[in-house]
């Protein structure tokens, strides 16, 4: 659980840098075994990276979805935006934020992603219903979409052909494919855990959508499952699927050593939508997730898409 310090003020001692480095991992191992699996395939330095940061998103979600949880007011997320430009200026104050200062002299990055995501969880402080998509997209972006920014500052883009005073200007940022595929990922997400959030009562599917296929929020509260059921999820699956096919248009742009780990994370999440279906649409009581054995057979094929897409 994270606990934020009263003031600022560095502990010490800090974890070495290797210390929170491995910290990073363990807690990216244990709480995102689909997402780690994927970073397995990256160059080490590059991997590493990523847990740093995947650690900190994490954090910043349990201040509004962790145990405590009912303690943090706007004021928690002050302080712990503050934090996050310390760990900008290169002082890290806990042990987590050294890999994260090591991760951001490594790969120099943007904070307005981070600081957006921030932006996110404060959206779920005030509110537990989005009468738009909308109103949801913008949620998916700052909770989801800013991981794909953040990643891909790490993942680079393939410059090798730039070279060539006529190619210089022909470099692609795959900018809005990052976003995509995180908002992609908040969709399944969104999708998958249904059941558990409106026990918290939290209703991120659209209500707009709900009212377009009949589909009371009551009917969702009771957890009815029903053809207006099977036909709101189908729909929303095809457009979770859309954000999968524009994210798919930028693993191209990045750098070779990139592809196939971003190609395998992807057909992971994206093979949790087909679990959904399998399992006739029930998110009420049944957990949608890749079982291990089925994990390592989509790992040939995003090879194969890393080469030839």
């Amino acid at each position: 659980m994270l606990q934020l310090p009263k003031k600022l003020k560095p502990k010490h001692p800090l974890a070495s840098v290797e210390e929170s480095y491995e910290y990073c991992r363990q807690v990216t191992a244990k709480y995102s075994k689909t997402f780690y699996l994927g970073t397995l395939l990256m160059p080490k330095e590059k991997r590493k990276a990523i847990w740093a940061i995947y650690v900190w998103c994490r954090r910043t979600d349990e201040l509004v979805d962790g145990p405590q949880a009912k303690f943090t007011t706007p004021e928690t997320l002050d302080l712990w935006e503050t934090q996050l430009e310390s760990v900008f200026d290169g002082q890290p104050i806990d042990d987590p934020d050294v890999a994260l200062v090591d991760t951001l002299n490594r790969f120099p990055m943007d904070i307005q992603p981070f600081r957006d995501m921030i932006a996110g969880q404060r959206m779920d402080l005030y509110r537990n219903r989005y009468d738009t998509f909308e109103e949801l997209n913008l949620y998916c972006y700052r909770v989801a979409g800013t991981v794909g920014l953040m990643s891909s500052a790490v993942l680079g883009v393939d410059d090798r052909n730039l070279s060539a005073p006529w190619n210089r200007q022909s470099i692609i940022i795959p900018e809005e494919e990052a976003i995509a595929l995180g908002i992609a990922n908040q969709l399944t997400n969104i999708l998958r855990d249904v059941g558990e959030d409106i026990d918290r009562n939290r209703i991120y599917l659209p209500l707009e959508d709900l009212a377009q296929f009949n589909y009371t929020e009551e009917d969702l509260l009771n957890k009815v499952i029903d053809d207006r059921w099977y036909n709101l999820m189908k729909f929303e699956i095809q457009r979770a699927r859309k954000y999968y096919v524009d994210a798919e248009r930028g693993i191209r742009a990045l750098n070779p050593d990139g592809r196939w780990p971003v190609w395998t994370a992807l057909m992971l999440y994206q093979g949790i939508l087909d679990v959904i279906e399998k399992n006739n649409y029930d998110v009420f009581n049944r957990r949608a997730f890749v079982p291990t054995p089925n994990k390592m057979l989509y790992l040939p094929v995003a090879w194969l898409r890393a080469q030839a897409l």
